[in-house]
């Protein structure tokens, strides 16, 4: 392979600076909103009317709560594995989703808003499935550097475990602060429209053609691995896509298309699965409580066949073409949701 020239390591240099810029800033401003809404006045205890009304409520709305439908749990589970791995953010999907169908919605009670939003990232667990066997070799590999006998599949596991890293630790700092404020059709819409110019923009650019080849997974570095980690963390704000940011990000570094799309699905293998038993742990008894065993049980299998086949089908179509139909469909999505809201349906 050629050496890289000192005008395209300049460039490479520009770019590695602009992702660190935009993870830091999407941090910045999540932790700004945080502190902005805990400033807001607010008393320090409920009145004796209050705490009536809210017991009230809550009895009233325990024996009214939808039940999540065996048509709703099929739903959500094709929406959960079609958007996962596309960059076109699940979480943005299912949280409009949810909304449309009133699940978790309209309740004044907090625990079914709780499950709701617990599912939503705990049926993640089918797409991560998908992964497990479209990607069995290069984790048996991975498995096999462990034990030392593959020390290709070990290296590749310690760069992402890097790549993990600073998603996880602003994840857990910023969970309460994103759960509160960014999950919702608004900021949604905002991380859709930036997102699917930011897409046309590189595609027409030529920038894609320019970008794809490059080296294999084989020769990351741990360097390689922080910079898309922090890339990650702008995904964070729902509706951005981390599949989006971490090819994108892994394109940047000097990746090849095919073991940058690789590279993201084995870090979201990661990333996903931590944020899935996270949130089974702490939630998994109110989603059983409110919705039962059998419907999320049966959205995670159909979130599991419809990941295969997406998978499969944007491995296969990203060999030909550019990620711009995703950026022209992020601002259409943006658009029919942005008519949603106006008519009040969400």
């Amino acid at each position: 392979m050629p050496l890289p020239s000192p005008l395209s390591d300049l460039r490479r240099s520009s770019r590695v600076r602009t992702l660190v810029g935009l993870a830091l800033l999407t941090v910045v401003v999540v932790v700004l909103l945080g502190r902005i809404s805990g400033a807001s006045a607010r008393p320090l205890l409920p009145t004796a009317t209050e705490r009536v009304a809210a017991v009230a409520s809550e009895t009233e709305t325990s024996a009214t709560v939808p039940k999540l439908s065996a048509g709703q749990a099929i739903v959500l589970g094709v929406v959960e594995g079609v958007t996962e791995f596309l960059p076109v953010s699940s979480t943005g999907h299912l949280t409009v989703a949810e909304r449309l169908m009133g699940i978790g919605v309209d309740s004044d009670s907090q625990e079914v808003k709780d499950a709701a939003n617990a599912y939503a990232v705990v049926i993640q667990a089918g797409a991560i499935l998908a992964v497990v066997v479209l990607y069995w070799r290069r984790l048996l590999s991975m498995g096999n550097g462990v034990i030392g006998r593959d020390p290709e599949g070990r290296h590749l596991l310690i760069v992402i475990v890097v790549a993990f890293l600073p998603a996880a630790v602003f994840g857990v700092l910023l969970e309460k602060t994103i759960k509160n404020h960014l999950f919702g059709p608004v900021p949604i819409v905002v991380a859709w429209i930036i997102g699917g110019v930011a897409l046309l923009v590189l595609s027409s650019s030529g920038w894609w053609e320019r970008e794809k080849h490059g080296i294999g997974l084989s020769a990351m570095t741990a360097r390689d691995g922080i910079l898309i980690g922090l890339a990650q963390c702008i995904a964070l704000w729902p509706g951005t896509s981390r599949s989006l940011v971490t090819i994108v990000a892994a394109l940047l570094v000097g990746l090849s298309l095919a073991s940058a799309v690789e590279f993201s699905f084995l870090l979201g293998l990661l990333t996903l699965g931590a944020a899935t038993a996270l949130d089974f742990v702490k939630d998994g008894n109110k989603i059983v409580s409110q919705f039962g065993v059998f419907t999320p049980l049966l959205g995670f299998v159909v979130a599991f066949v419809a990941a295969v086949i997406a998978v499969r089908w944007m491995v296969s179509y990203l060999q030909n073409h550019s990620l711009a139909i995703f950026g022209w469909y992020r601002l259409g999505i943006a658009a029919l949701t942005i008519g949603l809201i106006a008519v009040g349906r969400i």
